[in-house]
């Protein structure tokens, strides 16, 4: 039987944050031998934090962080590894983008790890530029535009 899912807006600081800290860090960046600083953790205040649960278990989490002339950046996508390629992460970043849209952001934006590429660019993403080298992996920046042209 399939667990329900629940997609929902965390505070920063809260132990539900920290749950997404320790999924991050365990997803993201022990793999590269990296760790979270105090300060990068701290500038994160004003970003909005998603967390995806399976039951009552963390199943993945996001960050969006805003930025100048309408843009948002998707960041610090993770998903628990049991728990990949089941479609929480098409999931979580659909919600994302339609918060991101219902708060009035006209472009999402992100660095994606080249191995994700063709994940983004299943959910509409174009790549941006030059391939570019980030916490140690080739990344590309992508964009996807969330509201019409003519807003």
């Amino acid at each position: 039987m399939q667990e329900i899912q629940t997609i929902r807006e965390i505070a920063h600081g809260s132990a539900a944050y920290w749950g997404t800290v320790a999924l991050r860090d365990a997803v993201l960046r022990q793999p590269l031998g990296l760790r979270f600083s105090a300060e990068e953790l701290a500038a994160e205040a004003d970003s909005c934090h998603l967390a995806c649960y399976r039951g009552d278990r963390l199943a993945a989490c996001l960050v969006l962080r805003p930025l100048a002339d309408g843009d948002v950046q998707m960041r610090q996508v993770a998903v628990a590894p049991d728990w990949q390629r089941q479609g929480i992460g098409t999931a979580l970043a659909e919600r994302s983008e339609a918060l991101a849209r219902a708060r009035g952001f006209r472009r999402m934006v992100l660095h994606a790890r080249e191995s994700a590429v063709p994940f983004y660019e299943r959910l509409g993403y174009s790549r941006i530029g030059e391939r570019f080298e980030e916490v140690t992996l080739p990344h590309w920046a992508m964009e996807k535009r969330l509201a019409p042209a003519n807003q």
